[in-house]
């Protein structure tokens, strides 16, 4: 702790001064994840260390937010008109455009844990200096680095300071700092829009050497817009809903799956029937002990290393409700969309004190607290997504084979392992069963991988919109007989055959007939009038996009998915050659575009291509 009250600065520039001044030229500096990195005071250092190459900077962080690369002319077309209502005036990370520029000095070096998913493939400064890590982990590895200085983005109320969206680590930190095992100068930047949180978030002000604030600085939050919900992300909702047990535990995470979770929970709660027979259509599994299609009557409690806007609305309906004292949810993090922020600000005290920020190290483990942390976890389910699994049941969620990041592991080994850890808990897995590669359709299950985020002797359920995987137990034969249950079936037999190869399934045995019509054409069957009568709508929580933006999400994705296919793309352009007469949405969908009337040939190819990506959509 400070041994006096901080120092407050209006001037990003004379606070990055008073922060070389106390450590001196060799800065190792600590960002939190995400929406929490005080923006104003990292650019002014990084702006100091491009003026000064003697400063050696080193920046510890993950998930560095920034807005959409307006990188090619369609993205550009719909995003911009778009962006100061989605991302309103949050300030760009000088070090983020450095590095994509590729104009990152050398004496700037950014380690990240966790990549925005995709988003720095491309980028090698960024690949080579990532650092593998699980979140749980990472208070050691900045140890270990030498962390000299913390700038966080704070809020505060009178004389009380609260860490807001992001005590994972920082709270240890300065635990740590508590205990003697590190010095460090905590540098924060005051921001009304963050709410004012509680639990390990709510510090003393002794606890700040340095102060940035200035209302002119009070930046909007960033704002994670939503992402429509697919049909296979909503099957995959439903099957996800059955495991989770009246008076148990939950975790989901952020992104459209995690939504279609907490809508289908809503569903099995309010609407029982309606969720019944969804199911029903969805599945030819036997009920059983696994599954549970009740509505709630105790309730759930929620242990999650990120709140997301999926646990608001599961408390206003009434799931969310088994307190663990006086607690609804105990999760690290957060960053999420306007709406969530807005009615977290219009809570009482008393009502937002009901979701509690803690550490990383009480939510991601059961270390600590241990006989009270496996009495509140009681019944847990933790469920995560993935990009990939393997017929063993390996799970492929940060990298690819050739090592190239596309996010990181952040806190899913943390909750696989405590699915193990806990009595009658399990660790469920979420994946979409195909995607789309340089205009094919490949499946995401395959036979091996050459990476794996977790391994196959940790493998429990893995859920896709075919169906729910329970793997935990069994043996090779019986996983991989299991995972060929929910893959698609256009790639069924092929996996099989390589199965049998490897000696792993015996040559005589077939995949049940019920099992081979796995098909987005029975998905689509089956959730298609739900949809058109508004119980599954596409965005189950809002958005901040209009009826047209909404529209060209799906077939901008597919425009984005034909991209690398020349053949996609002309096959796309005839097809827009091929319709007439433009139905409302199209032309809508065409003006916000302004490709409604084409001044050139190559308005004109791209009016065609988006006409016939919109058409496709459609019928999705």
């Amino acid at each position: 702790m400070s041994t006096q009250e901080p120092f407050f600065y209006t001037s990003p520039e004379a606070i990055a001064n008073a922060v070389i001044d106390k450590v001196g030229k060799q800065i190792c500096l600590a960002l939190p994840l995400g929406l929490g990195k005080a923006n104003h005071i990292a650019n002014a250092l990084v702006q100091r260390a491009c003026a000064d190459t003697s400063i050696k900077l080193q920046i510890f962080t993950a998930l560095t937010l920034e807005r959409p690369e307006l990188d090619n002319e369609l993205k550009c077309r719909f995003l911009r008109p778009a962006l100061s209502r989605l991302f309103g005036d949050y300030p760009d990370l000088e070090y983020a455009r450095l590095m994509r520029d590729g104009k990152l000095p050398q004496n700037i070096v950014v380690n990240e844990f966790f990549f925005l998913a995709g988003q720095w493939l491309d980028v090698p400064k960024a690949q080579q200096h990532y650092i593998p890590v699980n979140y749980s982990h990472v208070l050691a590895c900045l140890l270990q680095h030498g962390v000299n200085v913390v700038a966080q983005l704070i809020t505060r109320n009178g004389a009380d300071y609260s860490l807001s969206c992001n005590p994972d680590v920082t709270a240890d930190l300065l635990q740590a700092r508590h205990d003697g095992r590190v010095r460090f100068i905590f540098a924060a930047q005051t921001n009304r829009n963050l709410p004012f949180m509680y639990g390990d978030a709510q510090i003393e002000e002794q606890e700040i050497d340095l102060i940035l604030e200035n209302q002119e600085l009070n930046y909007e939050l960033y704002s994670a817009p939503k992402k429509p919900v697919s049909f296979a992300d909503q099957a995959i909702g439903l099957h996800a809903a059955r495991l989770v047990r009246d008076g148990g535990t939950l975790q989901i995470g952020i992104g459209s799956i995690g939504d279609a979770v907490a809508h289908a929970l809503i569903l099995r709660h309010k609407e029982n029937p309606a969720f019944k027979k969804l199911v029903d259509q969805l599945t030819c599994q036997q009920i059983s002990d696994l599954y549970q299609d009740q509505p709630f009557d105790i309730g759930i409690y929620g242990v999650s290393e990120m709140f997301v806007d999926g646990f608001l609305r599961l408390a206003e309906n009434g799931i969310l409700k088994r307190e663990v004292d006086g607690t609804l949810l105990h999760s690290a993090f957060f960053v999420e969309c306007r709406a969530f922020y807005h009615k977290l600000h219009q809570m009482s005290a008393q009502e937002r004190a009901r979701f509690q920020m803690k550490a990383v190290s009480f939510t991601n483990e059961i270390y600590d607290e241990e006989q009270s942390k496996r009495q509140a976890r009681k019944k847990a389910c933790f469920i995560n997504n993935a990009m990939l699994a393997t017929l063993h049941g390996s799970v492929i969620s940060d990298a690819l084979e050739n090592g190239a990041v596309i996010s990181g592991v952040g806190g899913q080994y943390n909750f696989v392992a405590q699915a193990f850890a806990l009595d009658d808990a399990c660790s469920a897995i979420t994946l979409n069963a195909t995607r789309q590669s340089k205009g094919k359709t490949v499946s995401n299950i395959t036979w091996s991988y050459s990476h794996e985020t977790i391994p196959w002797h940790l493998r429990d359920i893995i859920i896709t919109e075919y169906g729910v995987a329970s793997l935990r137990g069994k043996s090779d034969s019986e996983a991989i007989a299991a995972m060929l249950t929910i893959t698609d079936s256009r790639f069924q037999d092929k996996l099989l055959n390589e199965a049998k190869a490897a000696g792993k399934v015996d040559k005589n045995w077939a995949i049940p007939e019920a099992y081979r019509h796995n098909t987005p054409e029975r998905i689509r069957k089956a959730l298609k009038p739900a949809r058109d009568a508004g119980i599954l709508p596409a965005f189950p929580f809002g958005t901040d996009f209009t009826e047209s933006e909404q529209q060209l999400l799906p077939a901008l994705e597919i425009l984005k998915q034909t991209s690398h296919s020349k053949t996609a793309l002309l096959n796309l352009f005839i097809n827009g050659l091929i319709y007439k007469n433009a139905v409302s949405i199209e032309k809508k969908c065409l003006e916000r575009m302004q490709l409604h009337a084409p001044r050139n040939l190559k308005e004109y190819y791209y009016q065609k291509i988006l006409s016939a990506a919109l058409r496709e959509s459609f019928k999705r």
